[in-house]
């Protein structure tokens, strides 16, 4: 989303108009959900995606329209046979597409995607919320969960009802549709080795906010990590004076050896965090139990813990290792997310 906005301001700032296209409501079986964006100006599809094949190549070409009329509305697309906005695709279900018009140069607009780059700086908590009221012509909103609001005004029940997972939401007798810009929460990695140096540009990849935590410097450069957010030297013996762990973040551990695994796993017992998962053999998982028993932690703590971490799927290199923990945050994200 933050390359969205950025592509957004730089096509606004050379004068040229855009539509910003948004799956806003979809059902059965189709390419994207709800949130998938893309952005098109009169040269044709320049960013994101819906999904491709022909919902999206429709919505282009609704695009190019939008962009001679300047008539922001909503579309349905059908994808099977005999309905409104037939695609004659046997695949079923339907998708909503809202498609709002941006003149060139709009200050109200550039000033938004300086906000929201402010807000991924920042790695706050945010919301974008669009109206996609009937032949409204739309508007654009952020609302930061510490900054507060900027853009269009919104009423407070739409402000109430914002939620993890994207929504329509009426209010006053409009309509409004809302997602989660910069989710709660980060993935925590302790260790810097050669997974964690495939693991971070997958999660980020995925919209995971990384922060990678290691004694050594060697392995805690910034430029092993593409798309990282931070990098963090610690102490070992004193992980908590420089880590703090709330309830929507992730820990990965995937150290250097049982010793420093076993500190970070009794660390991060005594966190709120919503996933734990350790890298290693069940042998090692077995050494290190025992350790946390001796240091008092029960068999119900120790449960908390995902090891081996990653998905099931037979992974040997780090690059496949990345993707089978890659694989499980996204699994716990969307479980969370559904409540």
């Amino acid at each position: 989303m933050r390359k969205l906005f950025e592509t957004l301001k730089t096509v606004l700032l050379q004068g040229q108009d855009a539509v910003l296209v948004t799956v806003v409501a979809s059902s059965g079986s189709t390419p994207r959900g709800s949130g998938a964006r893309m952005l098109v100006t009169r040269s044709g599809r320049l960013y994101g995606t819906i999904g491709g094949g022909a919902v999206e190549y429709q919505s282009e070409q609704v695009a190019l329209d939008v962009l001679q009329t300047g008539h922001s509305h909503t579309e349905k697309f059908m994808l099977h046979k005999n309905q409104v906005r037939d695609l004659g695709m046997i695949c079923g279900g339907s998708v909503v597409v809202y498609f709002h018009h941006i003149p060139g140069g709009s200050r109200d607009v550039i000033a938004l995607c300086d906000r929201a780059d402010a807000l991924f700086a920042a790695g706050e908590r945010s919301w974008i919320v669009t109206e996609i009221s009937g032949d409204a012509p739309g508007s654009l909103s952020l609302y930061g969960a510490q900054s507060g609001l900027m853009g269009a005004p919104l009423p407070q029940a739409v402000l109430n009802q914002l939620a993890p997972r994207p929504t329509q939401i009426e209010a006053d007798g409009h309509t409004y549709y809302a997602e989660t810009l910069i989710r709660a929460g980060r993935v925590f990695i302790f260790g810097g080795g050669h997974v964690a140096q495939s693991l971070v540009p997958a999660l980020s990849a995925v919209d995971f906010r990384c922060v990678v935590l290691e004694d050594r410097e060697d392995f805690c450069r910034p430029d092993l990590f593409p798309g990282v957010e931070e990098t963090r030297i610690i102490r070992m013996d004193a992980i908590e004076e420089t880590v703090s762990i709330g309830k929507d973040d992730y820990i990965c551990i995937m150290t250097r050896g049982h010793k420093d695994d076993t500190i970070c796993e009794a660390f991060a017992l005594r966190t709120p965090a919503c996933y734990i998962g350790v890298i290693g053999s069940r042998r090692k998982t077995q050494g290190v139990n025992e350790r946390l028993r001796e240091m008092g932690f029960t068999d119900a703590d120790i449960a908390r813990v995902t090891t081996p971490i990653g998905l099931e799927i037979h992974a040997e290199t780090p690059a496949e290792i990345a993707v089978s923990i890659a694989a499980q945050l996204i699994a716990v994200r969307a479980s969370r997310m559904r409540g």
